[in-house]
């Protein structure tokens, strides 16, 4: 067996070295230490420290040492992603299965009862406490990730009440939501589902475009509620945002464009490496979903969105992938490099490396080397180890920068969906071996 240390990097075009490939023993030997992460630094630090016991659903702001800030709004996204994780958490883990399922129908309540329009369909945004929602248009971003955790956790609970929301969620995008003219959805609507009329929504989208990261996310939701209710629209909806994502958000040489108009002409902005790389897990596993698991596009644009993000945005050195920059229309990175280390990113950088390692690990070490690498950054570096959990941002060099473990941004569905889905996939490898 070849021993595979934390502190292995990133083999350069120069280093002669002998590749180093991983065996049985070292994939299950990381699996291990990821799920210790998931469970000691994620899930413990929300679960159950997140109960709101009074106002129900979870409690959003906590301090670097996990101490209660003042706020006590519910947000769709917040709420929506600890529920997620919760219903995945019950799944993996069954001897803790009854204490996450009830997390699971908490944030299932929640949404249902205070984040839920029952008068209009649809999810607000926010509410305060009592349930009385902030006027704000209701945003497709959000509502997405409210269809995510209702699909999600329909699969644990088995709660149909839970399944007939997520279906119900799914005719409003359909009936309020969806751009019969140009493919896609709308960015947001008013509070009673009529087009909403001005202002930039909560992840930067001008009136009349299109975002990037709200269609990664439709594409999860819709890909996740298909999976469940096997509905020839929900499938025609995958599809469509599916190919949206892969032929009109995406352009070579490997990136993705944030922001496009109503009819698909893109809009000239910075590249984010997070979504980017994300990006490429999603639109692999929806074609996964369709039927399609060797979608030769899918696949090449995985591969190329990653190889793009290893080549402009990541830290050789010590590790990590870097926040964004501007790059020209060909791809060519130009300046404004942001070099900030955000957790998110960093777990998906983490994924998608494996899942490339996956794929053409008998062709090149340079996912594997590369994810050694990204694992022992987040190891060392991103996990708060006086305080616990992980720290949201970093500097370049891995000294802390954040002044917060959670609120209404920041949670632990990104990495805890990347422990997840990295240590079952690391179990699989050891299991199966690479595919040549």
């Amino acid at each position: 067996m070849v021993f595979l240390p934390l502190w292995v990097g990133a083999t350069s075009a120069a280093d002669s070295t002998p590749a180093v490939h991983p065996d049985k023993a070292d994939y299950l030997r990381l699996a291990s230490e990821m799920e210790t992460n998931l469970q000691t630094e994620i899930l413990s630090r929300w679960f159950p420290a997140a109960v709101d016991e009074q106002n129900g659903g979870f409690f959003e702001n906590f301090s670097l040492d996990w101490v209660r800030q003042p706020g006590h709004n519910k947000s769709i996204v917040f709420q929506s992603r600890l529920t997620w994780t919760a219903a995945q958490a019950a799944k993996r883990f069954p001897e803790s299965s009854a204490f996450y399922l009830a997390m699971t129908r908490r944030g299932v309540a929640c949404l249902t009862s205070k984040l839920w329009d029952k008068e209009h369909g649809g999810f607000y945004w926010s509410t305060d406490a009592t349930g009385q929602p902030n006027k704000t248009p209701k945003h497709i971003y959000g509502v997405s990730f409210g269809l995510y955790a209702l699909a999600g956790s329909y699969p644990v609970t088995k709660d149909q009440g839970s399944l007939e929301l997520a279906r119900e969620c799914f005719r409003w995008l359909e009936a309020h939501a969806h751009d019969q003219q140009n493919k896609g959805y709308f960015e947001s609507v008013a509070l009673d589902g009529s087009p909403a009329t001005g202002g930039d929504n909560p992840i930067g989208a001008k009136a009349g475009q299109k975002s990037m990261n709200t269609h990664i996310h439709l594409l999860e939701s819709l890909t996740t509620l298909y999976r469940v209710w096997p509905d020839p629209v929900v499938r025609a909806r995958v599809q469509e945002v599916f190919e949206l994502c892969r032929d009109k958000i995406y352009s070579e040489p490997g990136l993705l464009t944030q922001f496009l108009t109503a009819d698909w002409r893109r809009v000239p902005g910075p590249d984010s490496f997070g979504h980017d790389v994300e990006a490429g897990f999603l639109m692999v596993e929806a074609a996964e979903a369709l039927g399609r698991p060797e979608d030769a596009r899918a696949w090449s644009a995985a591969r190329h969105l990653v190889d793009h993000a290893l080549e402009y945005g990541w830290d050789d050195q010590r590790g990590g992938l870097y926040d964004a920059a501007a790059v020209d229309a060909q791809g060519m990175v130009t300046g404004g490099l942001r070099k900030e280390k955000i957790w998110w990113v960093e777990a998906e950088q983490l994924n998608a490396l494996l899942l490339l390692h996956g794929r053409f690990g008998p062709q090149t070490d340079k996912y594997w080397e590369a994810f050694l690498k990204q694992w022992n950054f987040i190891s060392q570096y991103q996990v708060d180890h006086e305080r616990g959990g992980w720290y949201p941002t970093v500097q370049a060099d891995g000294q802390p920068a954040s002044k917060v473990k959670s609120d209404s941004w920041t949670e632990c569905y990104h990495q805890g969906r990347a422990m997840l889905v990295v240590s079952e996939r690391l179990r699989s490898l050891a299991r199966d071996g690479l595919k040549n």
